[in-house]
């Protein structure tokens, strides 16, 4: 890997969208251009290479960021393609946390849909560069303008079109280069194959030539702005090269300024060489990044790490997986240094050494086997027994811990049983592998009811793990209805003073702290805060009550729900100097919260989710009805050509069936997208039956 491709040679990037965008068909698409497969699959068909569970395979979708490495040129592109659906966006967020650049896959008939939304801000998080490419530009209703215009409003984005789409919908025939102005000629009709024998390169025609003009004046303008001395030049009538104009335009993609954007039609493959050499062009080599920050774990001063692989190792554990073939897979990204199979690592997350078994390059799920892996390259590890999601890998020394990615909470669960006593292991052994891979996926027991509850981000999710469980582990279960997720917080201050006195005969037990709980912003989680002063409280003994405090938490006083966004502060107590003990303090801590809980206006909060409907125009008013019924908002209702759009936010509790409720009343003619926004407080009139 090393020799055959020098750092400024590798470009990691992934494939991001809204669900049925067209990603996986994009990512088969540049496979087959590169030669890494020797026939594009299809979604529709299942024969995709991305695709490879049978669950996706069934289902049409995108399940698991699936990563795979192809040629162009002289450059290795190492690529991720990942879910549209908003129930696994774990996926994306991961995906992105060690991507360097993106490719956003917009619908050229539907243009930014909710999803993209979230997938541009997921990328705007971690700082991603991006480019556009607009598929489907041979559909009906297809328009580019209105995509472009749709990236400039629903996403705050600076888009570019570097590409002139020759026709729209069926007469779409070919692209305009607006940097190099030339045209590519396709075989026109939706579903004509294009190869790279196939296309023309030809003068741009002439019917086009005033749009070519047009275009390209507001492309060399938007370029120039953002570099100075292109400015000067193209200010004083220089006539700008496109090399020129390609290295200022690289430079504002790195920096985030721009966004270059194409179009094409990838089911039949056009646009595609295009958007390769855009990927070489604009999107940054892990050397054209900044370097990755870390945080020292003995002095906790942050250290940068160069993509150097002369440098100290740095690696970052971005997903975990289940293979049937060589057992569990550890994704790694190497942000610096060089890692050898068969090495001793540290993991510097958990303070463990792993031994690094054999490490792969993975394509969907074949391997290939590798004997060393360099900075800026990602790879897939064997051996790795205790190393989880988000975990770094370091050398014995000069070692750094990597920000891990950040995941959403989950809002729905269920209970989940084993159907025999013969299932009773594999359903323990299933659901600890599944929530290794997944962290959006949490399995916890409820001692009060006896019973499994599994958590995660939707009732898809959750559906796709328990198909899962049948297939991989062989285990039959049944499942409960789902539930929403709720939360309590508190509405008022209180100051709680919880006393914990046994005497047995011999050493008593003696704990006595005073809290001061204080309501927070939502969103803003748990904060504990010492603020003992004077030795009231020895040292020793204030994590035992942070101990308390937090087991405490997990249960609030209206229904048994966690309680969140709230400060507790250690503010006072009292100790005895033989009888005190952590096991005092921690069950002091704990009384404080229940007792403060209970008498500091608990409030219940639910999660708000907001809502996408895309429903043909005759049916507007019977959507709106229905979701009037559901308590929800609507935000906003924009139509184009008989179908409308409705975006609305709905308490989740209320959404569960809405598919069915949704094909019913539209003839199963519309189509919905959900995901999570935030909690809050549920209304006093519906208090009494949700508890």
């Amino acid at each position: 890997m090393t020799n055959a491709f020098p750092i400024e040679k590798i470009r990691n990037i992934g494939f991001i969208a809204h669900i049925d965008a067209g990603k996986t068909t994009v990512t088969e698409q540049v496979l087959y251009a590169t030669g890494r497969i020797h026939r594009a699959g299809g979604v529709d068909d299942g024969t995709t290479a991305m695709d490879w569970m049978p669950q996706e395979r069934e289902r049409g979708i995108t399940i698991t960021a699936a990563a795979t490495s192809a040629h162009w040129q002289d450059c290795r592109i190492n690529i991720i393609d990942t879910p549209g659906h908003v129930d696994f966006t774990a996926e994306v967020e991961r995906s992105l946390r060690v991507l360097d650049g993106g490719v956003v896959v917009l619908d050229a008939v539907a243009g930014v849909q909710s999803q993209s939304e979230t997938v541009w801000r997921q990328a705007d998080t971690y700082s991603v560069p991006r480019i556009c490419f607009v598929n489907k530009m041979d559909r009906v209703g297809a328009s580019y303008e209105r995509t472009l215009e749709s990236i400039r409003r629903r996403l705050n984005g600076n888009p570019v079109a570097i590409q002139l789409p020759m026709g729209e919908e069926s007469d779409f025939c070919g692209t305009i280069d607006l940097i190099g102005g030339r045209a590519t000629v396709y075989p026109v009709g939706r579903g004509a194959r294009s190869s790279a024998e196939d296309y023309e390169d030809v003068p741009v025609p002439s019917e086009f030539e005033e749009d070519y003009l047009r275009y390209r004046q507001e492309m060399v303008e938007k370029i120039v702005e953002t570099d100075e001395q292109l400015l000067i030049r193209y200010l004083e009538g220089e006539e700008l090269s496109p090399g020129d104009l390609r290295d200022a335009l690289r430079r504002a993609t790195v920096s985030r300024t721009l966004v270059p954007v194409l179009c094409g039609s990838a089911i039949s493959g056009k646009g595609i060489h295009p958007l390769l050499n855009s990927v070489l062009y604009y999107l940054p080599s892990p050397s054209d990044v900044p370097p990755v920050e870390g945080v020292n774990p003995r002095t906790e001063e942050t250290e940068l790490r160069h993509p150097d692989e002369e440098g100290p190792l740095a690696a970052l554990a971005f997903k975990v997986a289940t293979d049937p073939y060589v057992g569990r897979l550890v994704f790694l990204r190497v942000y610096s240094g060089r890692v050898k199979a068969g090495a001793s690592v540290q993991n510097v997350s958990r303070k463990g050494r792993e031994r690094m078994g054999r490490l792969l390059l993975m394509h969907a799920n074949h391997r290939e086997e590798l004997e060393d892996v360099t900075a800026g390259n990602i790879c897939a590890a064997v051996g790795l027994k205790n190393t989880f999601t988000g975990d770094t890998i370091c050398a014995d020394v000069n070692q750094v811990i990597l920000e891990p990615p950040k995941f959403p909470s989950p809002v729905v669960s269920v209970a989940i049983e084993p159907m025999t006593r013969a299932d009773q292991d594999r359903l323990s052994d299933a659901l600890r592998k599944l929530s290794d891979e997944d962290p959006t996926f949490v399995v916890r027991f409820n001692e009060e009811t006896g019973q499994t509850v599994m958590s995660g981000m939707g009732e898809l999710h959750l559906e796709v793990l328990v198909d899962r469980m049948r297939r991989e582990f062989s285990v039959e279960a049944q499942v409960g209805r789902p539930r929403v997720s709720y939360r309590e917080t508190l509405s008022r201050p209180y100051r709680s003073d919880a006393r914990f006195v046994r005497q047995t005969g011999g050493h008593g037990q003696y704990g006595h702290v005073v809290l001061m709980l204080e309501p927070l912003e939502r969103g803003e989680g748990i904060q504990f805060v010492n603020a003992i002063a004077g030795g009231v409280i020895p040292r020793e003994y204030i994590p035992a009550v942070e101990r308390g405090v937090r087991e405490a938490l997990d249960n609030g006083p209206l229904g048994g729900y966690p309680l969140v966004d709230l400060k507790v502060s250690l503010v006072d107590g009292s100790f005895h100097n033989v009888d005190s003990s952590e096991i005092a303090f921690r069950s002091a801590g704990m009384m404080a919260i229940r007792e403060g809980a209970a008498k500091a206006g608990a409030v219940l909060l639910e999660p708000i989710a907001e809502l996408e409907v895309v429903t043909p125009g005759e049916f507007l008013s019977d959507v709106i009805g229905d979701l009037g019924t559901r308590r929800a908002q609507i935000r906003t209702i924009e139509g184009q050509e008989g179908i409308q759009t409705v975006r609305a936010l709905a308490p989740l509790g209320e959404t569960f069936s809405y598919t069915t409720a949704l094909r019913s009343i539209t003839q199963g003619r519309a189509s919905y997208t959900m995901e999570f926004r935030y909690y809050e407080p549920v209304p006093e009139g519906l208090l009494r039956t949700l508890l």
